[in-house]
């Protein structure tokens, strides 16, 4: 019941000489524990006795109900212009506004909310942010011509794994009972084991899994020798007639990718190397889905050669589906980057 109607029951019978217990009586028989108390029924019936009609609230001392002014707005505006980090404390100290009214001016007329900063892999140049989005239109027009198909392009990447999996903090909270502590989870330091892997693959599935064995280094030789050799000749094998003849490396500007002896590979292989932004993951299938996935499904390894036959078998039980779903995605991603001026834009399509 709204307190309009119980004021104005009261009013009825106070004027018909009923007593406030007697009208609190009836209303409790009613409504039951959810009538109001005794008090402000007793409160209401004096009103009324005094010859007062109305139904509304005093008015109460001390500022008015609303301070939703445009100087007040402005102000706010001028606090948030200067220190995007202010604080609503901040804000209701530098303009002697009501919490309730600083919060009604940033989110109904300022339209604003806070969020935490992102982090970005890099701090893109003016430079940069042009060679990003000049490379996305010239990759995108030749897949749009159809002089470039998805399913010719081939990508890898290396990524560390470590053998103990701490997950994220998300995939870590868990329920408990009043008084009861939450379990811990230790850090990594930087002597933890861990391994290198070299993972390739295509629209069709995975090609590659190698782990760099400890005391050896990977560069352009070791590249060469373990890694796309292996790639080339799976490739053979899968295209028996048309070979490498066709098939488009995307790979990252690493110093041991970008090795004049890559190339020259690669070119003796009749291998097109596919352009590739600087400081660019997010155009990166392997950054933007195979790894994380990896490290999402994988659980604790004792050593690297288990380390080796866990990751080896997540990447090849994954559906075709999957590895064709984000090669889709690396053209809406390209896409996206243009529309954004060359910017990092993984907040806005996640």
């Amino acid at each position: 019941m709204e307190k309009e109607h119980y004021r104005f029951y009261i009013r009825t019978r106070t004027f018909l000489g009923i007593n406030p217990t007697a009208i609190h009586d009836e209303l409790t028989t009613v409504y039951g524990p959810k009538a109001i108390s005794y008090s402000t029924v007793q409160q209401w019936a004096k009103h009324f006795r005094e010859g007062n009609m109305e139904m509304e609230d005093d008015p109460r001392p001390g500022r008015p109900i609303s301070q939703i002014k445009p100087e007040n707005i402005q102000a706010v505006q001028d606090i948030i212009d200067e220190d995007p980090h202010s604080t609503y404390d901040d804000i209701e100290a530098e303009t002697l506004l009501s919490r309730g009214t600083v919060e009604r001016v940033i989110h109904d007329h300022l339209r604003m909310r806070k969020l935490a900063s992102r982090w970005v892999p890099h701090e893109l140049t003016p430079d940069q942010k042009q060679l990003r989005v000049q490379i996305c239109r010239e990759n995108l027009e030749k897949l749009r011509n159809n002089s470039w198909r998805l399913c010719d392009i081939l990508t890898g990447d290396e990524t560390w794994i470590y053998h103990r999996q701490i997950g994220r903090k998300a995939s870590n909270a868990c329920w408990v009972a009043q008084g009861q502590s939450p379990g811990t989870v230790v850090r990594r330091t930087q002597h933890e084991p861990k391994t290198l892997f070299s993972l390739f693959f295509r629209s069709n599935g995975a090609l590659l899994v190698h782990s760099v064995g400890k005391g050896e280094t990977m560069d352009r030789f070791y590249y060469i020798n373990n890694c796309l050799k292996t790639v080339v000749k799976e490739i053979k094998k899968e295209r028996p007639i048309m070979g490498t003849q066709g098939i488009k490396l995307l790979h990252d500007n690493a110093s041991v990718h970008d090795a004049q002896e890559v190339k020259d590979y690669l070119r003796q292989e009749h291998i097109i190397l596919m352009p590739h932004p600087p400081y660019s993951p997010d155009l990166s299938p392997c950054d933007y889905w195979l790894n994380d996935y990896i490290k999402r499904n994988l659980e604790d390894q004792p050593d690297a050669k288990s380390l080796h036959k866990a990751v080896t078998e997540i990447v090849f039980s994954i559906p075709q589906k999957e590895y064709k779903k984000t090669f889709n995605r690396l053209i809406e991603r390209m896409e996206c980057c243009i529309e954004n001026d060359g910017n990092y834009f993984d907040h806005l399509i996640q």
